[in-house]
């Protein structure tokens, strides 16, 4: 495979044109979250090319619908993005803001990333009930009180908590994240793990009691990341997205969705990858698969050229395969 079909299939668009349409239509989901990130898709692109007339759109989604049953149970992740792509197949969009880590890893057909913005902290955060007693920020799973109730909808959080304090119990939550704080605040759970970067993208960073370092919980493939979809047809949105395009945030993530992809199928197991870019031109990656109750972890990490990201990923994600359980990534 090629670098340059490595890199997420990066389209290759002409130079940024001036056959614009009069104002580029951007859509994203209605959290506070979401709207702050197409905020910073606008800006980007009001920054590349000042006085570009830009509008807004609120897509309701179908995973923000059902916000009683986990993804999983409903149609997976791709729910978080099935009525956007379809208004961008429509052209009521001309592109679409997600966070990445929410996008599936096989888009519609004629729907591409065109872009991906620098990456932001991909850690978790550990966030407390005003309850709960703090934690020790360097080790905090071990303070935890004993048996306490924690809340979260992430297979992978849920795992690979449960392998390092199978005593607690884990309860649902899901919602946008002032809705998951309300639930810390009313008393339904002791703790909730978060992604950093949504809560420093909100201002509410202070909310992490402890910020949970990549070998204690491996963050999801394109954890901090901001992708924009477009049309593969439109080339001139695709050259005006084209200049926001981050090298190292593409190549991250292109390794850690090729991580995803070569698991999924029917897969349901928690999965977790992360990889950064190293000094001179290499990738360092990590991989995680694990049963839900967390009876079972096993984590792989492989070192390889940024110019073969996916094949790595690749690689990373075979090698799991093959020491995994059967019944896990059956």
């Amino acid at each position: 495979m090629s670098a340059a079909l490595s890199l997420l299939s990066r389209p290759a668009p002409p130079a940024f044109p001036a056959s614009l349409p009069e104002a580029l239509r951007i859509g994203s989901r209605g959290s506070a979250l979401a709207r702050v990130q197409a905020r910073l898709v606008a800006a980007g692109l009001g920054a590349a090319r000042p006085g570009l007339p830009l509008a807004e759109a609120v897509i309701a989604t179908s995973g923000d619908r059902q916000p009683a049953r986990r993804l999983a149970d409903i149609g997976g992740k791709g729910l978080f993005a099935k009525e956007i792509h379809e208004a961008l197949l429509d052209r009521r969009l001309d592109l679409a803001v997600h966070s990445l880590k929410d996008l599936e890893t096989e888009l519609p057909r004629g729907i591409v990333i065109a872009c991906v913005l620098p990456r932001e902290d991909p850690r978790d955060a550990l966030v407390l009930a005003p309850s709960c007693p703090p934690v020790e920020r360097a080790l905090p799973f071990p303070m935890l009180p004993e048996g306490a109730r924690i809340g979260t909808a992430s297979a992978r959080r849920q795992a690979q908590l449960l392998h390092a304090r199978p005593d607690l119990r884990v309860g649902l939550i899901r919602g946008n994240v002032g809705t998951r704080l309300e639930r810390l605040r009313s008393g339904d759970y002791a703790a909730t793990l978060l992604a950093l970067a949504g809560l420093k993208r909100l201002g509410l960073a202070e909310r992490a009691a402890a910020i949970l370092d990549p070998e204690l919980m491996l963050p999801a493939a394109g954890q901090g990341i901001i992708a924009v979809t477009a049309r593969a047809s439109d080339h001139p949105t695709l050259a005006a997205l084209a200049s926001l395009d981050d090298r190292p945030a593409r190549i991250s993530a292109t390794v850690e969705r090729a991580v995803v992809r070569t698991l999924e199928g029917s897969c349901r197991a928690p999965i977790g990858a992360f990889a950064r870019l190293l000094p001179g031109g290499e990738v360092l990656a990590s991989a995680m698969v694990a049963r839900l109750d967390g009876s079972f972890l096993l984590r792989r990490t492989l070192r390889g050229s940024a110019a073969d990201a996916a094949r790595l990923g690749q690689a990373l994600g075979a090698a799991l395969r093959a020491d995994a359980p059967a019944d896990i990534l059956a």
